[in-house]
This record gives C-alpha cells, sequence and structure tokens, in this order.
C-alpha cells in the first residue's frame, strides 16, 4: 500500500472549523501564529464573522494552519511515510510544510503574504470565476478561444478533475460566458464565489510582491514527493512553481494521475472539507479515499493505514 497525502484549498474555510486540532496545537493558531500575522488567528477562526474569515487575505492562512494541525496528528501515530504530497492551490503550501521542506511559521508568514497580495491584485480590476458545467477541456479550449478571437482576457485557471473545468477573467468576460455558453456547447457557465481571477495573468502584480517574499525563504529538500499545481509533477523548485501558480493553472487533474501512476493506490484529504477527496473519485477511479478533517478521523484513518 503506498498513499497520498493532499491537501485543500481556499473555499473550505467555516466559523468553528478543526476546534479540536486547534486546541490540541495551540502553537498553531494561538500566540507564535498571532506574532507572525499581526492579527489573531485562533480568535478569527473561532468567533468569525463569516464575511471576514471569507476574506482571501485571512481565509487562506486559516486554512494553512488547521490543515497542518490535522496533519500534525495524523503524523504522529502512522509507520508508514506518504509516497507523494500535493494541494489545491493554497494546499501546496501545507504539503510543502507538511514534508518538512518548508517551516511551519516560514509557511505561515508565506501564506499571509500570498493572501494579501491576490486579494490587492483582485482590485486593481475587478474579476472573477466560472466553473463550465458539462465541459472537459478541450470544449473549455475552444470556449477560451472563442472569446480570445473577440478580444477577451478568458483564461482557464483550474483543470481540476474530469469534467470540472474554471476559467478566470473580467466583468465582461464572464457577461459574455453566460450568454454564450450554451451555444458553445457549454451545459452552464456558473460564476464562484471568489475575490477575483485567481491562478491567471490577472494576479500579475500579486506575483511580483509573492516574489520578494519568497526571496526569503529557504527550502529544504525531502524524500517524499511534493506535486506542483503548475506542472502536475513533483517540483524540484518550490519557490518557481509557487510563484508561476499565481498566473498560471491549476492542473490538479493531472497531479492526481501522476501521482496514481507511480503506484499510489490510497489517498488522504487532510483538512476541512473534503473537496480533493472527491476530485481524486473522478479522476482516479479506482483509488481508495479517505478524509482527515477532525482529530478523530486523524487518528483513525492513521491507525487504518498502520495496520495495512
Amino acid at each position: 500500500m503506498k498513499y497520498a497525502i493532499l491537501f485543500p484549498g481556499q473555499g473550505a474555510q467555516e466559523v468553528g472549523m478543526c476546534a479540536d486540532a486547534r486546541a490540541a496545537f495551540p502553537d498553531l493558531c494561538g500566540a507564535p501564529a498571532t506574532a507572525v500575522l499581526g492579527w489573531d488567528l485562533d480568535s478569527l477562526i473561532s468567533n468569525g464573522p463569516e464575511e471576514i474569515l471569507t476574506e482571501t487575505q485571512h481565509a487562506q492562512p486559516a486554512l494553512y494552519a488547521v490543515s497542518y494541525a490535522l496533519w500534525r496528528e495524523f503524523s504522529s501515530i502512522v509507520s508508514v511515510d506518504p509516497s507523494a504530497a500535493a494541494g489545491h492551490s493554497l494546499g501546496e503550501y501545507t504539503a510543502l510544510a507538511a514534508t518538512s521542506a518548508l517551516g511551519y511559521l516560514d509557511g505561515l508568514g508565506l501564506v499571509a503574504r500570498r493572501g494579501e497580495a491576490m486579494a490587492s491584485a483582485a482590485r486593481i480590476e475587478e474579476s472573477g470565476m466560472a466553473a463550465l458545467l458539462g465541459a472537459d477541456l478541450a470544449l473549455a479550449q475552444t470556449v477560451v478561444a472563442a472569446r480570445t478571437n473577440e478580444g477577451g482576457n478568458l483564461t482557464i485557471a483550474n483543470m481540476n478533475a474530469p469534467g470540472q473545468i474554471v476559467v478566470a477573467g473580467d466583468m465582461d468576460d464572464l457577461a459574455w460566458l453566460e450568454s454564450n455558453a450554451r451555444d458553445l456547447g457549454v451545459r452552464r457557465a456558473v460564476r464562484l464565489k471568489v475575490a477575483g481571477a485567481f491562478h491567471s495573468p490577472f494576479m500579475a502584480s500579486a506575483a511580483r510582491e509573492l516574489a520578494d517574499a519568497l526571496e526569503t525563504i529557504n527550502f529544504s529538500s525531502t524524500s517524499v514527493d511534493v506535486y506542483a499545481n503548475v506542472s502536475g509533477r513533483p517540483t524540484t523548485d518550490p519557490s518557481g512553481t509557487l510563484l508561476a501558480q499565481l498566473t498560471a493553472p491549476v492542473r490538479f487533474a493531472e497531479t492526481l494521475e501522476n501521482i496514481a501512476s507511480t503506484g499510489v493506490d490510497t489517498f488522504v484529504h487532510i483538512g476541512p472539507g473534503d473537496v480533493t477527496a472527491g476530485l481524486v473519485k473522478r479522476t482516479v477511479k479506482d483509488a481508495d479515499v479517505k478524509v482527515v478533517s477532525s482529530m478523530d478521523q486523524a487518528r483513525a484513518v492513521a491507525r487504518e493505514l498502520s495496520v495495512d
């Protein structure tokens, strides 16, 4: 049995999430985190309000912290090391921290800078993202080409799983998409509740800010392959792939397929919700998928994998 660990991205946050993990590891969300962030992470997660927690600059550090807390419990029990690690967008940072390629507090500060930079970039020009329901990659490319021919800026932002393609663009692009999607063969285009056009050229200013932050980070080598969103393959240059991730599409389906091709037959989602677990089920049909979104689940899954 070979297993991979997966960490969720933005969107999985909710007020009160992972209270048991935060209580067990106060060093991750408590005073040390406050010193890095300049605001009380644990209080915001515990009490909200939801509209503040959902803001990009707050949601990203919060998800990184609680996902890492669940990993800490899981890793303290499991007797078999993972064969691979990956994360969806923000989750790539958690994967790097979980494999000791990145120090936890360094990662927290980096994620905070990333969230702030992305939020700032989203304010420069109003933009957003939309899911193409019933579209494969070829159809998504056709849609993007049609908009490009009209002078638009629509781009593919996420290739999450078969039938789960997300595009990004400005408000005119998204309005055009909603008007023309059905004629182009897309069952429906659904706007996502995000602050801007992430993983697209609209995040160029955020990439410039993140580049400065990444220059201060020293990444360590790790025995566990961490798969990069931008390539779907193990990264040999975390700084470069994290930077590219802001303006390039997330290739999560390709990531999962490539991990499975190495003989990994079990995938463990670690963090709030179960989004990456669902993506595995759509992409790697015969995989064994497990979810760790609480301390009880962390212990149970770790013991199960240790027995196997």
